[in-house]
């Protein structure tokens, strides 16, 4: 699938294109954000998932301006700050997609890690019909940040030593503020548990240090959050009159 430049407020950024196989254009879209580990062969995996799925998917290479130990950090200053120079290149990304017509104009956003904390800071931006959020941290006024949200699906680790707890409290204030969510908890998974990294250090400590690719758990989080973007992100059929 081919590469595409993206025009973004801080110069071109690089992003990743994936295309359904079906000719049932337009398609509904979806951003992917990518986890600390940038652009890998993982998240490429993942948008091709989501295009055989039937989505137009697009993931931007939010990495590719610096040195990634400096991408990293300055990510997570941008993720407590609620705004920076990634925020506005996932932005350009979207309008992007929006602006391509092969996408239906509706469009969701995934991410994983680092990458579902700015998936769950864009939910109640009006920009996006779905939110992914796997593995993302909350913000620490999570109740009232969210109200007004768009649908939020989530999945988390049991045995995530990171993110104790998180499951339930993003369930808990979406649920406060009538935001429709399918948010759960895997008990055999820890962090990281959809990203298939092929590291051998991940293979090898990953379980013990509470992250790392669970099949069983990475299967059934997919089919969820499928059926959670083909329920919000499709037109419904509308009736004869």
């Amino acid at each position: 699938m081919p590469e595409v430049e993206i025009h973004g407020q801080a110069g071109e950024l690089p992003a990743y294109l994936s295309l359904p196989g079906d000719s049932s254009r337009p398609w509904p879209g979806v951003v992917v954000v990518h986890d600390v580990f940038g652009m890998s062969k993982d998240l490429r995996n993942q948008c091709d998932w989501l295009a055989q799925e039937g989505f137009i998917t697009i993931a931007p290479n939010l990495f590719s301006r610096r040195p990634k130990p400096i991408c990293v950090v300055s990510a997570f200053k941008q993720l407590s700050a609620g705004k920076g120079e990634l925020f506005d290149d996932i932005e350009a990304t979207r309008a992007w997609l929006e602006r391509d017509d092969r996408c239906s104009g509706r469009i969701g956003v995934i991410g994983f890690c680092m990458g579902g904390s700015f998936a769950l800071l864009l939910a109640p931006s009006g920009n996006y019909g779905v939110s992914s959020v796997n593995y993302g941290r909350l913000p620490p006024d999570a109740e009232s940040y969210l109200k007004g949200s768009c649908p939020v699906v989530g999945s988390y680790g049991a045995r995530d030593r990171s993110l104790r707890g998180a499951a339930g409290r993003l369930a808990a204030a979406l649920d406060v503020n009538g935001v429709a969510n399918d948010i759960k908890e895997y008990p055999l998974a820890g962090h990281g548990f959809l990203n298939d990294h092929q590291s051998s250090f991940i293979k090898v400590l990953g379980p013990f240090m509470g992250f790392g690719y669970h099949s069983d758990s990475a299967q059934d989080a997919k089919a969820r959050i499928v059926g959670f973007f083909n329920s919000h992100l499709r037109e419904l059929p509308t009736s004869s009159p």
